[in-house]
């Protein structure tokens, strides 16, 4: 065996490791490729240079698993009612999003529900399974081990259709905060020339937003508050303010005590009673309990600041 043999070999046993272990013929047949394109003689016996991959029978599971949801339709005026689907666990898929398109194109196609992403990263598939709220994209079906799904839509929302809540009051709380950078007059964007430049931030300052930014706004948290259900028109809700504070976080904004201002409310974020089901809900691992403790030790130090702004808008709204 001469040099460049052993050359190649070297190579194989880098690059063909997986495939070795995996598939003994595959290997074979591809270390056969490259000695004959090198032009070498090939040393390896014939049965092992043909060798066949076995088949593999994989045994098909006939499991059930029951999907028990909650079908509701407003404009039929008929009454809610649970529906039982029963699907086999390879064809239901390994999420419960999986299952719900299943069930909506083969089974029952009149089943409402939202999907997006698939990915955990649009919120749209946001609902209440087996009693706690949670994505349907995120949520393993094996988890289950009874094998019983209970799907209802997110709790204490005005129900659509099925499992599509209506999501208007929500994302009206949101726009309150105005989720979006405040400057004085735009001045930070200009230059001495008056040309536009960009808003930087040093690194310390990015990192305080880890953790807030990633809010996907599928209202998991809010949803599963108490004080949420109980003054949905008043309390802001654990998402509106753990935005809200992203943005009072944010040091390329100029309008933090303004922001300061509108939540110094009893009802917009004093309704918070830190029972910490936003916590426990949020798919995505974040704090909303933690941010609005922030907000309130955030106003408490600027307190004279945000008094003496709060009397200047009521003179001049008296004016």
């Amino acid at each position: 065996m001469n040099m460049k043999t052993l050359n190649i070999e070297k190579w194989m046993k880098v690059n063909c490791t997986g495939s070795f272990n995996l598939h003994n013929g595959l290997y074979f047949k591809s270390y056969a490729r490259l000695i004959s394109k090198a032009g070498l003689s090939n040393h390896l016996h014939t049965s092992q240079e043909i060798k066949k991959v076995p088949s593999i029978s994989v045994k098909e599971d006939t499991r059930l698993i029951t999907f028990r949801i909650l079908k509701y339709n407003p404009i039929n005026k008929d009454l809610p009612r649970i529906v039982e689907y029963k699907l086999k666990i390879n064809e239901a898929g390994p999420m419960v999003l999986n299952g719900l398109i299943h069930i909506k194109n083969k089974v029952d196609s009149t089943l409402g529900f939202r999907k997006s992403c698939r990915e955990g990263i649009c919120g749209s598939c946001a609902m209440n399974i087996n009693g706690k709220n949670g994505l349907a994209c995120l949520t393993k079906i094996s988890s289950f081990s009874d094998g019983i799904i209970e799907l209802r839509p997110l709790p204490n929302q005005y129900i659509i259709k099925d499992l599509i809540p209506d999501m208007t009051n929500f994302y009206n709380q949101y726009k309150s905060i105005k989720p979006w950078l405040i400057q004085s007059n735009g001045k930070h964007n200009l230059d001495i020339t008056g040309k536009k430049i960009e808003n930087l931030q040093s690194i310390e300052d990015r990192k305080k937003l880890d953790s807030l930014y990633e809010c996907i706004l599928c209202a998991c948290c809010s949803t599963s508050c108490p004080s949420y259900w109980w003054n949905p028109d008043y309390y802001l809700g654990p998402a509106a303010l753990l935005q809200a504070y992203r943005w009072i976080s944010d040091s390329r904004d100029d309008n933090k005590l303004q922001r300061l201002m509108y939540l110094n409310d009893t009802m917009k974020l004093y309704r918070c009673h830190e029972i910490f089901n936003c916590t426990s809900a949020c798919p995505k691992g974040l704090n909303p309990a933690n941010a609005i403790s922030n907000i309130k030790a955030e106003i408490q130090k600027n307190i004279e600041e945000i008094q003496k702004l709060e009397s200047e808008d009521c003179d001049i709204n008296s004016n």
